[in-house]
C-alpha cells in the first residue's frame, strides 16, 4: 500500500504545535522536550488555540474561499470541516489555563495544566508518527517516537 505525503488537515495544528516547540528548544538549546511544551504553554500560539482562535481563523478563510485550502489548492468536504470543528472544541477544553493551576511550591503542573501538557505531547506524537509513516525525510528533533 502506497502511503499518501498530502497532510491531513488535522495535522495541521499538530504541525504548528511541533514547529513551535522545536523554536522553543532551539533558543533554549538545553532545554528538555517537557520543559519546552512548558514554556510553550505561555506562548500566544497556545492561547490562540486554547480558545479555538486559531482554528476560527483558519475557518473563515476556508468559508471565504468555498472551503478551497490555500496550502494545498483543494477543496475541503463538509465531513472534514466538522472534524476540524471538534478537533477545535477537545482543544478549547483540553487546553484550558488558568494561572493559579501551577503550584507555586515546585512549579509542577496538576490537574487541567497537565491535560493541556498531555494533549501537546499527543500533538507532537501525532505529528512525528505521520512523519514516520509517509516516510517524510525532515529531521524530527524532539524525538517523540523512537
Amino acid at each position: 500500500m502506497i502511503l499518501s505525503k498530502n497532510k491531513p488537515y488535522v495535522i495541521r495544528f499538530a504541525e504548528i504545535i511541533y514547529k513551535e516547540i522545536v523554536n522553543i528548544k532551539i533558543k533554549y538549546p538545553n532545554l528538555e522536550t517537557k520543559n519546552a511544551i512548558d514554556k510553550f504553554i505561555e506562548t500566544e500560539t497556545f492561547n490562540e488555540l486554547s480558545t479555538g482562535r486559531l482554528h476560527n481563523e483558519w475557518f473563515e478563510k476556508l468559508k471565504k474561499n468555498n472551503n478551497i485550502d490555500d496550502e494545498t489548492g483543494q477543496q475541503i468536504p463538509l465531513e472534514t470541516i466538522k472534524l476540524l470543528e471538534i478537533q477545535r472544541d477537545a482543544m478549547i477544553e483540553q487546553l484550558i489555563k488558568v494561572p493559579e493551576l501551577y503550584e507555586t511550591k515546585d512549579n509542577t503542573l496538576i490537574s487541567l495544566s497537565k491535560r493541556a501538557y498531555e494533549l501537546l505531547w499527543r500533538m507532537c506524537e501525532s505529528y512525528e508518527l505521520w512523519c514516520h509513516e509517509t516516510k517524510q525525510k525532515k529531521k524530527l528533533p524532539l524525538e517523540i517516537v523512537k
